[in-house]
């Protein structure tokens, strides 16, 4: 008897885990994929980056892929509904063709420039369009006659380009002299003598270079204002997604739409989110420039990988990170078995053994979407057993090969920056953490490549040397996937110091007696002359 109530009593607790696997699974990888009303109740904030999102402030949104842009972009169009406002979502990458036309080099970027404003203005027509439709505005027949005169006003919006310029001067004279003499005889006689002289000359002035653009944006500004007054006293709230997916010259064309005709209008948010190593809102034009000036045109650029930064020493990652699988999993695991957790803490405390969370949180680095597909591969090795440690990190080892190092497959120069900083990094210092010269890196596009890959991840910006104050260096980390497998093997005598750990601290101060120059990089040295790539393994 005792014996059959254990094993129905183990069979249930398999049965329950088993669950508790598959509900962290089913977690959406992707925001876009879920509807609103989830993505309004599973979001979770980093420290004050909800509040500083809020702000009527036009803002650029800084993250690399993963960190949870949509999401908060999402999340805030639902807020600031709620309270009234309107929002006009925009995901840049469905707008027109912008894979086809305006990426087609044998048109002129005139062309493509005029067909990526028109397309961008005809997506925000019609998503006002929704609004009125839907929604119960003050003054509707206002509004329609607004959006009649926007649909007018985006017509005329053109991108004009000069690339050559001729000046022509000359001068032409002429001077002459005849004499002739007539006599009307018979047998006729005529004569006649001249001589005449004539001079021209000719400076022609070619001149040719890059092309440069301006924007005609006609009545667009005036029309923009008309529907901000129609939708009076509601704010007009303007979120723009996924503006690194428009090809590099283009954007800051669209950049200066923004600044001259929809910035300028009160009543008026607008929000962009961005990868910043693939973003181009600024550039210099005779004198004046085309596109966004950060921190005067738009207010902030705030980034979210700075905001995922966290003191692993008070604990905020794991609480971060545990609230987040609650959030997404709790609702589907309540509809699977009685008595769910009751909060984050228990359901972490269910779903992990001892310690493993806390590594899946390392395994992490930062990133909520990294996170997401290591918890459901671990979850997947466990079975029906709680996640161990060991589960974590062969998952982590299963994400890092099958997405962030296929990524580095047709990028060789990356994939050998990569391997030669995890040997001198990994293998030769046995620490995770590292510092870069700000000056000295920015030379290397790989560095740039393999932080947009997430392999490696910025822990620190603006380390300051008190012994050359007037250098500053930035703190970073090597991805835990580039070296999980020595983890897994067991080498005993592979042991991560990390003496780094007062770069993700909260002061960021080196320990006494900490010298900057002996733990720099030196990237020269490492990977050859910047621009000619590593030099041969």
């Amino acid at each position: 008897m005792v014996t059959a109530w254990r094993a129905r009593l183990a069979t249930m607790t398999d049965r329950r885990q088993r669950h508790v696997n598959q509900a962290l699974m089913r977690i959406p990888r992707r925001a876009e994929s879920t509807d609103r009303y989830t993505l309004a109740t599973t979001y979770v904030a980093a420290g004050s980056f909800s509040a500083m999102l809020n702000s009527e402030d036009h803002q650029i949104l800084y993250g690399r892929r993963g960190t949870g842009k949509t999401h908060a972009l999402l999340y805030l169009s639902d807020l600031v509904e709620r309270t009234g406002d309107v929002p006009v979502y925009v995901d840049l990458r469905t707008i027109g063709s912008a894979g086809g036309l305006y990426a087609d080099s044998t048109l002129t970027p005139s062309t493509r420039g005029t067909h990526l404003l028109v397309d961008t203005m005809e997506a925000i027509h019609e998503e006002l369009l929704s609004v009125a439709m839907e929604r119960d505005i003050a003054d509707p027949d206002a509004l329609l006659a607004a959006m009649d005169a926007l649909v007018d006003a985006s017509t005329a919006v053109e991108v004009v380009g000069e690339v050559e310029a001729e000046t022509r001067s000359g001068e032409k004279e002429s001077a002459g002299a005849a004499v002739e003499l007539f006599a009307s005889m018979k047998p006729g006689l005529r004569f006649s003598a001249g001589q005449r002289r004539t001079a021209r000359a000719e400076s022609r002035l070619l001149r040719t270079g890059v092309e440069r653009h301006h924007v005609l944006f006609g009545p667009l500004g005036r029309a923009l204002r008309a529907v901000t007054k129609a939708l009076r006293p509601s704010r007009l709230w303007l979120l723009l997604d996924e503006w690194s997916s428009l090809p590099l010259e283009l954007q800051p064309l669209l950049a200066d739409l923004l600044r001259r005709s929809v910035l300028p209008v009160p009543g008026v948010s607008v929000k962009i989110a961005a990868i910043e190593r693939r973003s181009r809102f600024f550039l210099p034009s005779g004198g004046d420039y085309l596109g966004i000036e950060v921190g005067s045109d738009a207010a902030s650029a705030v980034s979210l990988d700075d905001f995922m930064i966290f003191d692993h020493t008070q604990n905020r990652a794991q609480e971060f990170f545990g609230q987040l699988f609650y959030n997404h999993a709790g609702p589907k695991l309540a509809t699977m078995v009685r008595e769910p957790p009751v909060d984050a803490t228990a359901f972490v405390d269910e779903a992990f053994r001892r310690g493993a969370f806390g590594e899946l949180v390392r395994a992490a680095e930062g990133v909520p979407r990294d996170a997401i597909n290591i918890a459901a591969l671990a979850a997947q090795h466990a079975n029906a057993e709680p996640i161990g440690i060991a589960e974590v990190r062969n998952a982590a080892k299963d994400w890092f090969l099958r997405d962030k190092q296929n990524a580095l497959t047709v990028n060789e120069p990356a994939r050998r920056t990569l391997q030669l900083l995890v040997d001198e990094i990994v293998g030769v210092r046995r620490s995770r953490t590292f510092v870069l010269d700000q000056l000295g890196y920015a030379a290397y596009e790989t560095i740039d490549e393999l932080y947009d890959a997430r392999l490696l991840h910025l822990l620190r910006r603006g380390i300051v040397d008190p012994h050359q104050p007037g250098r500053l260096y930035d703190g970073f980390a090597i991805d835990y996937g580039c070296y999980v497998s020595l983890l897994l093997v067991g080498d005993q005598t592979f042991r991560v110091r990390d003496r780094g750990n007062w770069i993700s601290s909260p002061k960021g101060v080196p320990p006494d007696g900490f010298s900057l120059t002996r733990v720099v990089v030196d990237l020269p040295g490492l990977l050859g002359e910047p621009g000619r790539g590593p030099g041969p393994g």
